[in-house]
């Protein structure tokens, strides 16, 4: 028989009510139940242990070594069984504390309106913040507490300082153009060196966390980093730049995914896969979130999934 059909939530709390006390009486009355419920109850959980539990003493009782043994199990299950209710039925209370996102370009038109999304749609109504910028002033704001949760790239070990990194998805970086670009018409093998010589070049700006990728990319195809690139971290930006005046835009997947899905943009024939790095959390060493931000982190995981 399974124990989830004979042990009850009424047996822990009989049972670490009496153990307080050392006494069925006080016990009963704290419950709100009587004194012949409470004696039944911990009757019921001796037998589901196959040892005695409580003994008499002089007038009153005290646990038996078994007892003992069972009361850290059962107030421990006890309180986290009660933390995880109040942890549930705070996720409802808008007046709760907000919970303030920094998303990366990558996730700030993907994942995480996903994840938002979701938590409404479940009913979630709890008040939450996106901030969207480059990695490094991201970082800054999470560590100073400003922050709950950073949402983007892996950073480079020495901004990972107090931080912690949770993965959920790989990604890469991609080279785009408009569905009109004269490089579309260019084959796989002259890209490269057809790729940076009479058009605009986008790239992400120096303090961003693809940079290091990108100046890869360029090395592994033997292209010289453009002198008169345009710096940008910013997709509005560099959609419309791109779109209008017939750039080449160097950027990560995620930030484009739609717009190579709809059309709007185009994908070049260029290998990219040693851009490939992960994308996840990054959070504050042993913070405590609160209950809406760790909604988050587990419905941006799911969504990942």
């Amino acid at each position: 028989m399974l124990l989830s059909s004979q042990l009850k939530l009424r047996h822990l709390e009989v049972f670490v009510e009496v153990a307080r006390r050392k006494s069925v009486t006080q016990a009963a009355e704290r419950l709100g139940m009587t004194q012949p419920a409470v004696t039944r109850a911990l009757r019921e959980l001796e037998a589901i242990c196959n040892k005695p539990l409580v003994e008499k003493d002089g007038r009153g009782i005290r646990l038996s070594a078994y007892g003992e043994m069972f009361r850290d199990y059962a107030g421990r299950s006890l309180a986290l069984t009660r933390d995880g209710v109040k942890m549930l039925r705070a996720l409802d209370e808008a007046e709760g504390p907000k919970v303030a996102i920094g998303a990366l370009p990558t996730v700030s038109a993907t994942v995480v309106p996903k994840a938002l999304a979701a938590i409404w749609e479940q009913g979630g109504r709890n008040r939450f913040s996106v901030l969207t910028g480059d990695n490094q002033h991201l970082l800054d704001l999470l560590r100073r507490g400003q922050l709950d949760v950073v949402v983007g790239r892996l950073p480079a070990p020495e901004n990972m300082v107090g931080l912690d990194f949770d993965p959920l998805f790989y990604e890469t970086v991609t080279v785009v153009v408009a569905p009109d670009h004269p490089l579309t018409t260019v084959s796989k093998a002259q890209l490269p060196q057809a790729l940076f010589g009479e058009f605009p070049v986008l790239i992400p700006a120096e303090a961003s966390i693809i940079r290091p990728a990108v100046e890869r990319l360029f090395l592994e195809h033997g292209i010289q980093m453009p002198m008169t690139a345009i710096e940008t971290v910013s997709s509005t930006f560099g959609r419309r730049f791109t779109l209008d005046h017939q750039a080449v835009w160097v950027i990560s997947h995620g930030v484009v995914a739609q717009d190579l899905a709809d059309g709007h943009l185009v994908r070049l024939p260029l290998d990219t896969g040693g851009t490939r790095g992960p994308v996840g959390l990054c959070l504050r060493t042993e913070h405590q979130l609160s209950p809406a931000a760790a909604r988050f982190c587990a419905t941006l995981k799911d969504q990942c999934g």
